[in-house]
């Protein structure tokens, strides 16, 4: 049994996220309390009561989710004695990835993704940047539309993730990206959607935040990993320290491989996917990538206790 951890972005949050585990897990609770004392706020206060106007700020959505995927793994791991062969993170949660394989403290991370948010969140100004989620649509054809929209317009529209086969995420200026939508539903493309986020992530227009990232990612204390972890610019294993901190330079400006990510974890042996953390989006993602793999997930109690039923099985000790 090939097992890959994976670990979910932005997006995925919820008002209330951690909050049982913490009340069930020791393991659970130790992480997010360090969460609060590394940020000198209580995060905790935002995760567990919101309101939820205030958890989709990128600055506390981004460690909000870092602390619940990893007090997750903590919780996991409590019960089961499990090491991934391969790990990987969507956007945010590549920290995540790094937490699990021991190349970055978690106080650390928490502290990194906190001020990577606020980065994000002043790169440009609010309303100046848009992204659209296009469901059903040729990623060539999507391409080509991006790119004649880009050469009218002062801001560009560019994808930002490739999902799964269908599903794919465009960024870029406002003006650019509302022209993409009205253009794809011309061509017939099944659903063309604004997402309701807070900047034009994972586009060109993230770059004085990634610029503003390298000299935090500069000052860590970066150590091998246990085992690969899948880059979102790549879709490539990480292996050394050197090649982490340009990975989460870069990814910050730079889509996200999500799709050629899943594949290349298959071809390093994945068989069996445990999503940790909120939601199970990532789940939904990799299914339509691969049928052929198993899906499980930890996100409270009961998704704890069936994923541990499920490794026992498999005779994974406990």
């Amino acid at each position: 049994m090939g097992v890959a951890f994976v670990f979910p972005g932005q997006g995925a949050q919820y008002v209330g996220m951690g909050k049982e585990l913490m009340e069930h897990s020791s393991e659970a609770k130790d992480i997010i309390t360090q969460a609060d004392e590394a940020l000198g706020f209580s995060l905790s206060k935002v995760m567990f009561e919101g309101p939820d106007s205030d958890l989709r700020l990128t600055y506390y959505t981004q460690p909000a989710l870092l602390t619940v995927s990893i007090a997750c793994l903590r919780a996991l791991q409590a019960q089961v004695d499990i090491s991934p062969e391969v790990v990987a993170g969507h956007s945010l949660g590549e920290y995540s990835a790094l937490v699990a394989t021991g190349a970055l403290p978690f106080v650390d991370a928490v502290r990194v993704v906190h001020l990577r948010g606020r980065y994000m969140d002043a790169a440009v100004n609010a309303g100046i940047g848009a992204m659209a989620a296009l469901l059903g649509g040729d990623f060539e054809m999507i391409q080509q539309l991006c790119t004649e929209i880009s050469a009218a317009h002062e801001l560009p529209v560019e994808l930002a993730n490739i999902n799964c086969p269908g599903q794919l995420v465009a960024s870029g200026g406002a003006v650019a990206v509302e022209e993409l939508i009205r253009r794809a539903k011309e061509a017939q493309v099944k659903r063309a959607i604004r997402l309701d986020v807070s900047g034009p992530f994972h586009s060109s227009l993230m770059q004085p935040a990634a610029d503003q990232l390298s000299d935090d990612l500069q000052r860590q204390s970066f150590s091998v990993p246990s085992c690969p972890i899948v880059a979102n610019y790549s879709a490539k294993p990480m292996t050394t320290i050197d090649h982490m901190q340009v990975a989460l330079e870069k990814q910050v400006a730079s889509p996200v491989l999500w799709e050629a990510s899943v594949r290349e974890m298959i071809k390093l042996g994945a068989t069996t996917f445990i999503e940790l953390g909120a939601g199970t989006v990532l789940s939904g993602l990799i299914k339509k990538i691969d049928k052929s793999v198993r899906l499980l997930h930890v996100e409270d109690i009961s998704s704890l206790m069936e994923t541990v039923t499920a490794l026992q099985s498999e005779g994974t000790s406990i």
